[in-house]
């Protein structure tokens, strides 16, 4: 049963939202979870994000009472988090300072972390960052040639994101294997409408598919992932496009949106099962990314134990899984048509018995794993 003493207030904000979950650490349990949607807007759930906060509070009632921390979730950490961190005001002063590297999520994420603390400022806060678990990659992987003065000054490397889902779902893969993290070597594949692939080796990550920013690497929804830069100079020079309208380009008018005229894979699929070229474009261009990586970082990790699927394409889609494996089966990489296509909330394996690589799905729960780590810091 839930007690007021394992519960941790799990706090997701955007620039005019807040997505929010009640987690019982104990018995990993959500007891409450919603959304506060066009903060400030007219018509919108709240005027602030403090008078959401407050209305979110209300909601949620006694069973907010005794919370043992408060957990948010901060995209961008930079080089000076690695690992959650209690709030303070220098820690926020710091948050701030990094938020040149995550414009549109820094700020949002630092509005819901203000308007916590002041409905809630006898709990403690703890700050969660998508870029800490990527933190022990080695300086070949995360180092950019370009001129090293330039990128010390302005903080230009790769840093990763994703963090808090590829830990978690590292750790669920060990125990659905029976084998301690340590001794693994994963890749890890979050497919949503962000995506991101992680090396992981012994429960660190020493690769990952993002970089400076969420944009780089895999094809996503709305965003390009790796491209050639001299693209953008090009297109400026030839096409007279300006770097907002670059920006606004590459991150909400590519990837499968760019390639298909839809975001939304459930669509591009249905699609391309109908014989649009377009989307089965989008389709091939998505899976090609997704085996360059895994072959990438098979060569890094210098052998592999399984391969793991989550987030929401990864967990809900057999035909996007066994697509995006398509052609691997002289790496020991295949799954099972039958058992891939069962459905399932469940941690399982979809790879044929006696397979030289597992492979499997496992859902994530990036709140829970806030929950807990913010727990654990707080001393519960």
């Amino acid at each position: 049963m839930s007690a007021p003493g394992t519960r941790v207030f799990v706090v997701n904000s955007g620039s005019s939202s807040i997505k929010y979950q009640l987690v019982d650490v104990a018995t990993e349990e959500a007891i409450l979870s919603g959304l506060v949607e066009r903060i400030g807007e007219p018509g919108g759930d709240a005027a602030d994000h403090v008078d959401g906060m407050r209305r979110v509070l209300a909601e949620l009632g006694d069973a907010a009472t005794g919370l043992v921390a408060v957990g948010h979730r901060v995209v961008h950490g930079g080089e000076a988090f690695t690992a959650p961190t209690v709030v303070t005001d220098a820690v926020i002063e710091q948050i701030e300072q990094v938020s040149m590297l995550a414009p549109l999520h820094n700020p949002a994420n630092l509005a819901g972390i203000r308007a916590a603390m002041a409905v809630l400022p006898d709990v403690p806060h703890v700050a969660v960052f998508d870029t800490a678990f990527h933190q022990t990659m080695a300086p070949a992987a995360y180092t950019y040639a370009i001129d090293r003065e330039v990128a010390r000054e302005h903080g230009v490397r790769r840093y990763g994101f994703h963090g808090t889902s590829h830990a978690f779902v590292a750790g669920r893969a060990a125990e659905h294997l029976g084998v301690p993290l340590e001794q693994l070597k994963l890749i890890v594949l979050h497919l949503g409408n962000g995506a991101s692939i992680t090396a992981i080796d012994g429960g660190r990550s020493i690769d990952t598919s993002m970089g400076l920013t969420p944009l780089q690497g895999l094809v996503m929804g709305t965003r390009s992932g790796d491209l050639d830069p001299a693209v953008l100079l090009h297109l400026h020079r030839q096409a007279g496009m300006s770097v907002d309208e670059l920006d606004a380009l590459l991150n909400k008018r590519s990837g499968l949106l760019g390639l298909s005229g839809s975001a939304d894979m459930r669509d591009v699929t249905k699609a391309a099962d109908e014989g649009d070229r377009d989307a089965a474009l989008a389709l091939d261009v998505w899976a090609h990314r997704i085996r360059h990586y895994v072959g990438a970082y098979l060569a890094q990790l210098g052998g592999l134990d399984a391969v793991v699927f989550t987030a929401g394409v990864g967990e809900n889609s057999p035909q996007l899984r066994a697509l995006a494996l398509a052609g691997l089966e002289f790496l020991g990489l295949e799954v099972d048509p039958e058992v891939n296509a069962a459905r399932s909330r469940a941690a399982r394996t979809i790879s044929p018995e006696g397979a030289g690589v597992a492979v499997l799905v496992v859902p994530t729960n990036e709140e829970l794993s806030i929950a807990r780590q913010a727990a654990a810091l707080a001393g519960a």
